[in-house]
Order: structure tokens, then C-alpha cells, then sequence
């Protein structure tokens, strides 16, 4: 049955909505009466139901309403919202609508732009846009659609819209934590490896570099154990905002988890620069961290890999540089290492040694050998130090700086320190005289709480005097300032041992435990020796600090690795009291010390070199040197950063540059500077850099990008460089 007809003024009575009512419908509906020139226009009541349930939800909030004329300025729009947005409705009419909102470009969004849409005239639905006024950080979902005359022609639009505010940046929440850690505020490993992914890409077709860093903690676990996950978590924190400071872009650091952090480094491949940033980022983070009332002191180990060179997806890239992070803790920890084909080689020779290490003990293929400790002014030998050698069966001698850490990995740093404790103290029992023996105590060895029953059981056992062992510990055991560390010194001195500060200032002393730790003895390291007599350098200054410091706390001082007469003279000038080095002796073995001991006081001439020179590496390493249209197989026999000494070719004339080549990229060019027969001293154009590890790699390499257009050039074979030579030389 059809609903009777009713007036708005019959309305009124029952009190309906009017003309002035505030609602859109309302509105619109009086003027769409006006227009047609009815007093009171019929309207039937299912309409004006409508008209007032549209009007309840405007008023409600949870949703608004929108008008415009042919041009898409505002002829109507909710007053609620308006204000929202700092206006009132009357001042918004004959704004244009676009105007309420931010480009699409200025958020990120990937759609169809509203005024595109409204110059297409198309309908569009739940448009998700963020508001154009200052103050107003909210998020709106705008629907709308044209209207036409009765000739097709554009006559408005009419539409609506919603508060999307909160479900926006709930999302927005989501997508954080879905990119980024919740706990540092870096990029996770999603993104970042995302990241690798689209960088990588990108620079493949543009011929550019990409560096990698991976980064793991060295000694984290022991802040979790000693102080707890909390302080943990903080401390992950303050190593997120020391890496921001060096590296400075935030989304190129990210954090993999647990205390393992990834970098990378765009449009970098010189290895000089890569190996300065991983150093100042070891320095930074091996600084003393605050935590919670506690002072920690951890470490980091750096991998570094580089594209095209070392990998061109990210997953080589990754797998390369997480072996080049092996090698770095393999190494020693606190360094940094450069990912080179050999070290997928060296990997497996680190798991076979692992296996050959849990058996050497029992198979006897340890032994000590001692390096004489030397008064510095009358050359007088006062003590030994205890060196570990392992000599396997296959190999031959292998360096502790090899085998150490693997025992420290795989738990077996324990029995083979009291293995070395026990045996040094049955050598020194037999030595004549009061010599003493200086016994290096690992962080791991320290932490034990056993370590002063094995102490006072190697003593005992062996009946050697207490004060004749000497116990280095290294500044590392003060990773927390704990009532563990405070009770382990009281324990060690105890029983009547001295104590020794190894390696002092590498990890950013502390003066506050020096105070409280009972050391007899302060052992400078060695880099601070070798760079001592450099010009400029202020690393004696540094050595008079130290000195003068251990002097007031009553301590003896030891200068590490003094290899040359220069370095000596200046060691006595500072008044270091001890040195040891091969400027006086290399390690001795158990019969030779007793030789020597044997003869009465063991008095030592310092010999070596006049002059500290630079490091250099005796190898026998074949490479290629490259002349003219000539390459020769060399072998290199003594390589520094400025040259090497090689052979292979015979009578080569005072002056010819080669270009050597090291494999894998590298070049540097050479010019001969000494000849003997089949033997050249060659002086390089461009120095040699620090590969991390002890070794020596040039600065840059050749780029596969490179190689592969040189190749196609010339159809199968690299043109190198040529230089012009008169010289007639051949191959040895």
C-alpha cells in the first residue's frame, strides 16, 4: 500500500527536520525545492527517513559528506570535518576539492591520483588520502562519483568519506615491524636483505660496486650470562647508535639478529677505505658501554665482501662475507677480514683442525717454548713467557693464532690452558735459579671459578714457588664490573702468584680497576711499539703515560714485540723497565733455556735491524707478472706493502715496470728497482693495504664488468697495459 504524502511544513509541527537543518540531505533537499518554486514541497515519509538517518550518521562522525560544482570546487561539505581539518564549511566553499589533500607522489602511494581520476570523470571508491592542512595528520578513504544534466554534461560530484586515521597507521605499525627491529629501530633482515636484492640488481646494469659488512659481537654472550637479557638488550642499542655514527645512513644498517648486524656500503670498493671503516668500527664498539650501573667492555668481528668482485646476487654475497667474518674470528677476533676465494679452503681446514685438535693433547703434539723476558738496561733475562706449538703430524708447526680461537669455539681452550699451566710450572720447577714464567690466562679460563683450584694444583704438584708464576689476563675480563671478577683477582692473588695486565691499551683502558685489580706488572702491546718511532707519531707519548702510571702504582712495565734497535733505544729513553721481542730472542725451547740458565746469569745482546721498517711477509706464492704481450710465472718471495723481492726471470734491466698480478682482480703495477740473476727487488706504484688479517691486498681490483668488455674487445684474451722497454730478459 502506498505511504500518504506529507509536507516539510507538516513536518515541522512534529518536530522534523527543517530547511535549516544541518544535515546534507536536509540542505539539498530544501534548495532542490527552492528550485522548483514549491512553498513546501512533498516529500514522502520513507524519504525523509532517509534524509534524517543520513543526517544522524554525518552528525555521528563515522562518516561525511561531500559536493562539488563542474569544476571541482566544494559546494558542500560536512561542517564536523571542515573543522577537523582547522576551517569551517562556509570558508571551504569554492575551494577546490583536491586541494584537502596531499599529492599521491609525498606518501609513498601507488595509485591513481585524485585529480587524474576527476579529469577522467571516472568514479572512484575508498581512495585512501592524507590530509593538506598543518596540524592535521589524519587519513581519510574518499569515495565519489560525477553527476550529469539531462544533455551529458559534467555537473558536480558527489561523494563521501571516512576516518581510515587509526586502521593507517595501524597498518603502518605492522609494516614497521614486519621491516624494521623492534628493539634498535633498525632495518631487520627482511628488509635489508630486500634491500641487497634491489641495490644489487640495479647496479649490475649500471657497472657499479656494492660492499657488504657482516658484524658479530665477540663476547656478548657473557654480558647476557653475567648481567642478564635486559642489559643485553641495552647494550645492543648503544652498539645500534655507535654504527649509525659511522655509517650514518640508517637504512643501509640493520640488525640479523641475536649480536649479528649487517651493513651496506653503496659505490664502495676501495678496500683501503672499506678496511679504515671496519677499523673505526671495531674501535668504537670495543670501547666501554654503561649499562644499567655496569661497565662492559665486548669486541667486534668484521667480514667484508664486495660486488661484482666477490658475488653478484645477494646470496653470495652474504655467504662470502659471512666466511670472511669465519676467518676474522678465526684469526683472533677484533678484526676485520676481506672475503677472497681461498678462504672456502680455509674454511674446511678450520673443521678439519677442530677435529685433529680434540686428539693433539693425547697424542702429545704439544709443547711449549718460552720467550725470554729482558731488563731493559742490563740485558739481563729476568723471566720467561710460556707459548703454546702445536706440530701436527701433516702439517707441521701450526700458529697459536690459529689453533686458539678454534679451541675457544669449540670448548677446548679449558684442558688445553691447564695443560699449559701444568707443563710450564714442571719446566720452570727444573730451570736454575728464580726465573719466572709468565702464563697467558684466557677470558674463558678466567671466568671459571675453578681456575684458583687449578692454580694452587699445579703449584702443589709441581713445587714450584708461587711467586715465580706469573698469570697474564687480558683487559677483557673486565667485560661487567662484577663481584665474579673482584672475587677471582682476590682468589689468584691469594695464593701468592703475580699478575700481569696483558696486551694494555687495545681495549680502551680503564685507570678505575687498575686502582682495584692487584696487578705487579703492565704489558704494553706491541702496536704501540711499532708505530712509536714513526714521525708524527704519539704513540711515545702515550708509552710515558703509561709508565709513569704503573710507576706510581708500584708495577713493573714489559714493552712487547720490540723487533729493532731504534725501537729499543726509545724503550729505554721512556724508562720502560722489561722487553721482550726478537730483538733480544725468539721463543727457546726447554733444553735450550736450560743451557743458558745453566751457565749462570742469562745475559742477552740486543741485534736485529737499526731501523723499524715496514712489515714483511716471507711467502712462496706464485703470481703472474705481466709485460708487453708477456705474462711470466714468478714466485714472491718477500712482499710489503711498498714492494716484494721476486725470481722467475732472468736478467731483467734496472727500470722495467711490470704489471703484477695477484689473482682475483688484482693489479698493481711495478718497477724494478734491484736485479740479480733470476732475482728483482720491485718497488709498487701504489701501496699495498691491511687485508685484516695480517696480510697485505691492493687497494682496488679489476672489475668483472671490466674484464668482460676488455675480453670481448679482444676476442679471448685481456688486454693488459704495455710499457716500453728495450730489455732482451727471459725466463729463468
Amino acid at each position: 500500500m502506498d505511504m500518504p504524502s506529507r509536507t516539510i511544513s507538516d513536518d515541522r509541527e512534529e518536530g522534523a527536520a527543517d530547511e535549516g537543518s544541518r544535515g546534507f540531505f536536509g540542505k539539498f533537499g530544501s534548495r532542490m525545492s527552492r528550485q522548483r518554486g514549491d512553498a513546501s514541497p512533498p516529500v514522502n515519509l520513507h524519504t525523509r527517513d532517509a534524509l534524517l538517518l543520513l543526517q544522524n550518521y554525518e552528525e555521528s562522525g563515522r562518516g561525511w559528506f561531500w559536493a562539488t560544482d563542474a569544476n571541482g570546487r566544494i559546494t558542500y561539505i560536512t561542517d564536523t570535518v571542515a573543522k577537523l581539518m582547522g576551517r569551517s564549511a562556509n570558508e571551504l566553499v569554492g575551494t577546490a576539492f583536491t586541494e584537502l589533500f596531499l599529492p599521491v607522489d609525498s606518501h609513498g602511494e601507488r595509485q591513481r591520483t585524485l585529480p587524474f581520476l576527476m579529469t577522467k570523470q571516472s568514479k572512484f571508491d575508498e581512495l585512501p588520502l592524507r590530509s593538506a592542512f598543518e596540524g592535521d595528520d589524519r587519513w581519510w578513504a574518499i569515495s565519489g562519483s560525477p553527476h550529469f544534466d539531462a544533455n551529458g554534461r559534467l555537473g558536480g560530484w558527489r561523494g563521501s568519506g571516512t576516518d581510515i586515521t587509526a586502521h593507517r597507521r595501524s597498518a603502518e605499525d605492522a609494516s614497521r615491524l614486519a621491516m624494521y627491529d623492534s628493539l634498535t629501530g633498525l632495518a631487520n633482515r627482511f628488509n635489508i636483505s630486500k634491500k641487497l636484492d634491489t641495490t644489487l640488481s640495479a647496479f649490475a646494469q649500471q657497472q657499479r660496486s656494492c660492499a657488504i659488512m657482516l658484524l658479530d659481537l665477540d663476547r656478548f654472550k657473557q654480558v647476557n650470562d653475567t648481567l642478564g637479557h635486559p642489559a643485553g638488550d641495552a647494550l645492543l642499542k648503544q652498539v645500534a647508535e655507535r654504527l649509525l655514527k659511522i655509517v650514518r645512513d640508517k637504512e643501509m644498517v640493520s640488525r640479523l639478529g641475536g649480536d649479528e648486524f649487517q651493513i651496506i656500503l653503496p659505490d664502495i670498493e676501495d678496500r683501503g677505505r672499506l678496511g679504515d671503516m671496519a677499523s673505526d668500527i671495531i674501535n668504537s664498539l670495543s670501547q666501554p658501554y654503561s649499562v644499567e650501573g655496569s661497565r662492559c667492555i665486548i669486541g667486534v668481528s668484521v667480514g667484508v665482501a664486495i660486488a661484482p668482485f666477490d658475488g653478484q646476487t645477494s646470496d653470495d654475497l652474504v655467504r662470502n662475507a659471512d666466511l670472511a667474518l669465519y676467518a676474522a674470528k678465526g684469526n683472533g677476533r677484533g678484526r676485520f677480514s676481506f672475503y677472497s676465494s681461498d678462504l672456502h679452503q680455509s674454511a674446511e681446514d678450520r673443521r678439519v683442525l677442530e677435529e685433529d685438535l680434540r686428539d693433539a693433547l693425547a697424542r702429545g703434539e704439544m709443547e711449549l717454548s718460552y720467550q725470554p723476558v729482558v731488563n731493559a738496561k742490563s740485558n739481563t733475562v729476568t723471566g720467561v713467557e710460556a707459548l703454546i706449538r702445536w706440530t701436527h703430524p701433516d702439517r707441521g708447526v701450526i700458529s697459536p693464532g690459529l689453533f686458539i680461537p678454534i679451541a675457544e669455539e669449540a670448548n677446548l681452550i679449558w684442558p688445553l690452558g691447564e695443560w699449559v699451566l701444568r707443563k710450564a710450572c714442571e719446566d720452570a720447577v727444573r730451570w736454575p735459579g728464580d726465573l719466572r714464567v709468565a702464563v697467558n690466562v684466557s677470558p674463558i679460563q678466567f671466568a671459571n671459578a675453578d681456575l684458583p683450584k687449578v692454580v694452587a694444583n699445579a703449584l702443589a704438584t709441581t713445587g714450584l714457588p708461587a711467586d715465580r708464576l706469573e698469570l697474564e689476563i687480558t683487559e677483557s675480563v673486565f667485560l661487567a664490573d662484577s663481584k665474579e671478577t673482584a672475587q677471582m683477582f682476590k682468589a689468584l692473588k691469594g695464593l701468592g702468584v703475580r699478575l700481569a695486565l696483558d696486551d694494555f691499551g687495545t681495549g680502551y683502558s680503564s685507570l678505575g680497576y687498575l686502582q682495584s685489580a692487584p696487578f705487579d706488572k703492565i704489558k704494553i702491546d706491541q702496536s704501540f711499539v711499532r708505530g712509536a718511532t714513526v714521525p708524527g707519531s704519539r704513540n711515545g707519548a702515550i708509552i710515558a703515560a703509561i709508565v709513569a702510571l704503573a710507576e706510581a702504582l708500584e708495577m713493573e712495565t714489559t714493552a712487547e714485540g720490540i723487533e729493532s734497535l731504534d725501537q729499543l733505544d726509545l724503550i729505554r729513553k721512556l724508562n720502560v723497565s722489561h722487553v721482550q721481542g726478537y730483538v733480544y730472542s725468539k721463543p727457546v725451547s726447554q733444553n735450550e733455556l736450560i743451557e743458558h740458565a745453566d751457565a749462570g746469569s742469562w745475559t742477552i745482546k740486543p741485534a736485529g735491524p737499526a731501523k723499524q721498517r715496514n712489515d714483511r711477509f716471507s711467502l712462496f706464492r706464485k703470481v703472474g707478472a705481466v709485460h708487453g704481450n708477456h705474462r711470466y710465472s714468478v714466485v714472491i718471495r718477500n712482499l710489503s706493502a711498498t714492494g716484494a723481492f721476486i725470481e722467475g726471470i732472468l736478467d731483467v734491466p734496472v727500470g722495467t715496470q711490470f704489471v703484477i698480478d695477484f689473482g682475483e682482480g688484482q693489479l698493481v703495477t711495478a718497477t724494478v728497482r734491484r736485479s740479480m740473476n733470476h732475482q728483482q727487488g720491485v718497488q709498487f706504484e701504489q701501496s699495498l693495504v691491511s687485508d685484516g688479517n695480517g696480510g697485505l691486498c691492493t687497494r682496488h681490483r679489476v672489475s668483472p664488468y671490466l674484464i668482460a668488455a676488455a675480453a670481448q674487445q679482444s676476442g679471448s684474451q685481456i688486454a693488459l697495459p704495455a710499457f716500453t722497454t728495450t730489455s732482451d730478459w727471459k725466463p729463468a
